[in-house]
């Protein structure tokens, strides 16, 4: 399993909603958890490993000061409340390495999806946990943060990701 590339065909279409939950689903789920603690994620879609599925990991903790770990794992999550009030924090994404711009989203999210054992779930989360959460289910719908941003820094993000990827090919 490895992290998909700005811009792969699977990161810009829509996923499919997953039909049953299966021990292959749960277990995917549990190697995108452990790859997103590996590279220190925050959050992984499926469609970041290649997996056009509905389906998404979370976990907001610091481990590295002592938080306790927090996973989360959403499957077919659908957004059914956004804050008016909107926030602009920094974003990155595993998939565009070394890119980190300004975005505006709304502050809080609530959310609703089933758990890897098929019970429906509800949640409401502000602050880094609900951008997470925002910034996971984009990916769901074949959205990128830098999609968020204007056309000229949208752009400016492009090439300098361009960049990135031929100075890595290079070394």
């Amino acid at each position: 399993m490895n992290i998909k590339i700005y811009p792969a065909p699977v990161l810009l279409k829509k996923a499919t909603p997953v039909k049953e939950i299966t021990d292959e689903i749960r277990k995917t789920l549990d190697e995108m958890l452990e790859l997103m603690y590996e590279i220190n994620g925050v959050g992984l879609a499926a469609p970041q490993v290649g997996i056009s599925k509905r389906m998404l990991v979370i976990d907001t903790a610091r481990v590295d000061e002592g938080e306790t770990k927090r996973p989360i794992k959403m499957i077919n999550p659908k957004i059914t409340k956004l804050s008016k009030e909107e926030c602009e924090c920094e974003e990155g994404c595993l998939s565009l390495p070394e890119i980190y711009r300004e975005v505006k989203r709304p502050c809080e999210v609530t959310v609703e999806y089933t758990d890897e054992n098929g019970k429906p779930q509800k949640l409401t989360a502000d602050e880094l946990l609900g951008r997470a959460i925002q910034h996971e289910i984009d990916h769901l719908n074949g959205v990128v943060f830098i999609d968020h941003l204007s056309a000229l820094k949208k752009k400016m993000a492009v090439s300098r990701l361009e960049k990135i990827i031929k100075k890595y090919l290079e070394s």
